[in-house]
């Protein structure tokens, strides 16, 4: 995790995060969680991840629909946001907010 950002997440939560995306989308992706998560000043809120990777949309879009199914699995049923951005693709607003303020898992 990158020094001095916390977030409302578990050692193991966070750690589930990683490995499963891992897993659904390869080593290669690099995994965010940003939004509400990272303020301490809010109570609950939903699971916001980003992942930059690479491949075709259908490739991309079955490796986010794996990761969720995975995670509502191994965390339990709760709301979860997944943002995927392919590498070589302009970053939209989400992506650029994603990567200033998130958190890398």
């Amino acid at each position: 995790m990158e020094i001095g950002r916390t977030m409302r997440l578990t050692e193991q939560q966070q750690r589930i995060i990683r490995e499963e995306a891992q897993a659904a989308f390869g080593q290669g992706a690099e995994v965010r969680i940003f939004g509400s998560r990272l303020d301490h000043g809010v109570r609950g809120g939903d699971i916001d991840i980003h992942v930059e990777t690479q491949g075709s949309v259908e490739e991309r879009l079955n490796a986010e629909l794996e990761l969720y199914a995975r995670l509502q699995r191994r965390l339990g049923e709760r709301a979860i946001d997944i943002v995927v951005h392919d590498t070589h693709d302009v970053r939209r607003d989400i992506d650029q907010h994603a990567l200033a303020t998130g958190v890398r898992l």
